[in-house]
């Protein structure tokens, strides 16, 4: 793992200053040593101009949340995160690389989910740029080895979670923070290597591939109809008993265990029907 050295630079408004200074100093030899047709004058005209030249070179800007890697001869001598105008030897290489926060909207990707099922899925990775030194000698391209470990993770991911899953056991669909703190704990161990920060990482799509989605759905749909039908049976029981209670309190009826039983039956077909309930009137006597 290559360590970054933060290294400051020669300031470049006083190294412009003194370019500026020898370019004026370099015209004047030329330009007197020319009319008095002197070659010494001349000739250290032409290398001032000549220096001056070189010395230009070395001038570069750092913006905000931007980073210059310096390279002199094949060896890494430092990083320059401070944003200011520098000056270095002109023979070092100045590599920039941002370090502002990015977004990966990664492909939706097909793979299996740890139960077997075909499933669809995407995430979305907020990073920046950190180690400077890391990102520039460690990986070839630290942009193309975010993408692809990304995308490496979110597999990964998808095989260790079922899509849905019935008991307390988390999965992909209703444990979304468990599954997001999970992705960014492992994105954070693989970009590491690159010098990379992993800011934040989520779900940007999930469902079932499009060959189960059909059979899935109709899954789905009939776990919700029990589900409901279960919740309509319990306030139904709990209604029933309310009202046969009120009635033996206020003993507005006095009902054998038979007729209990008929009305307990007619109370439940009226609460837990699909249908509004058509009752049929009894013009006669109660028994």
């Amino acid at each position: 793992m290559t360590r970054e050295i933060a290294r400051s630079p020669a300031a470049g408004g006083m190294m412009l200053m003194l370019v500026i200074a020898l370019f004026g100093l370099s015209l004047v030899l030329l330009i007197g040593g020319a009319s008095g047709r002197m070659m010494l004058p001349v000739g250290l005209g032409i290398v001032g101009l000549l220096l001056v030249t070189f010395l230009s070179i070395g001038f570069f800007i750092v913006q905000p949340n931007q980073a210059a890697v310096l390279i002199f001869f094949g060896r890494y001598v430092g990083s320059v995160k401070k944003n200011g105008f520098w000056w270095v030897n002109p023979f070092t290489v100045r590599r920039k690389i941002s370090l502002r926060a990015r977004n990966l909207n990664g492909d939706k990707l097909k793979v299996n989910d740890r139960a077997g099922n075909p499933i669809e899925i995407a995430a979305v990775v907020v990073w920046e740029g950190g180690n400077t030194a890391q990102a520039s000698f460690d990986v070839d391209d630290y942009e193309e080895y975010v993408k692809t470990q990304s995308e490496s993770a979110v597999r990964h991911l998808a095989t260790s979670y079922p899509y849905d899953s019935e008991g307390s056991e988390p999965s992909l669909r209703g444990d979304i923070d468990t599954v997001s703190t999970q992705l960014e704990k492992e994105l954070a161990e693989r970009l590491g290597r690159a010098g990379v920060r992993v800011t934040e990482a989520r779900l940007s799509h999930l469902a079932y591939a499009q060959e189960i989605a059909g059979a899935m759905l109709q899954r789905q749909q009939a776990d919700a109809i029990i589900a409901a039908r279960a919740k309509i049976v319990e306030g139904a029981v709990g209604m029933v008993e309310g009202a046969l209670e009120h009635l033996s309190r206020k003993k507005l009826v006095d009902l054998d265990d038979e007729r209990r039983a008929n009305m307990v039956s007619n109370l439940m077909v009226v609460l837990c029907g699909n249908h509004d309930a058509r009752p049929v009137l009894n013009a006669g006597t109660l028994y």
